[in-house]
């Protein structure tokens, strides 16, 4: 898992690579930025694999962006970005105005209890398979299982406090106990 990364804390995840689009070095684009279009305007941008890229150009392209990255002039250029997370210097984002606005990165290590106070585990990772965010909840000594960041299922982020206040919808609840359940099977 990439939380384990000393990089991690100074750095915000800003968007994924897709598959390459047509011959001509185009790449799919999936942005987490609150404004998609303007993964373009921060200038270099660091690969989880250590390597810099440079939008030079996005459009959009159904749920997705098409960009066109600095030195990419190819198909076969464009597929070695394939899956590559794009990343940027906490630093060079603008500080957060609000004291209830924080990045994604910030939640990552919170932990997630209910409103008594038990615990559910901790926060490794925030995803996004299309539908949303899910927040990946790893109890101690368990298999991770998936929640949906939304207010009525994490009504209190605490980033201060270094927790997070769960309400597990009902059926979640009853995957926390099956030892077979598989956030990937549905089951």
């Amino acid at each position: 898992m990439a939380h384990d990364d000393p990089l991690r804390e100074d750095r915000i995840l800003l968007g994924q690579f897709g598959a390459a689009h047509g011959i001509r070095g185009e790449v799919k684009l999936h942005a987490f930025a609150e404004d998609p279009a303007s993964l373009a305007d921060y200038g270099p941008l660091t690969l989880d694999d250590g390597r810099v890229v440079e939008i030079v150009q996005l459009r959009p392209q159904g749920e997705a962006l098409v960009a066109r990255v600095k030195g990419v002039a190819d198909r076969n250029a464009a597929e070695t970005l394939r899956n590559r997370k794009l990343y940027i210097p906490r630093s060079a984002l603008p500080p957060l105005e609000d004291e209830d606005d924080f990045y994604h990165a910030d939640l990552v290590g919170l932990s997630a209890e209910r409103r008594d106070g038990t615990s559910l585990g901790r926060v490794v990772a925030v995803q996004d398979f299309g539908a949303g965010d899910l927040l990946e909840i790893l109890p101690e000594g368990g298999r991770s299982f998936y929640l949906p960041f939304t207010r009525a299922v994490v009504p209190v982020v605490d980033i201060t406090g270094g927790r997070l206040v769960v309400e597990p919808p009902d059926e979640t609840e009853a995957r926390e106990g099956d030892e077979t359940a598989s956030p990937e099977d549905g089951s």
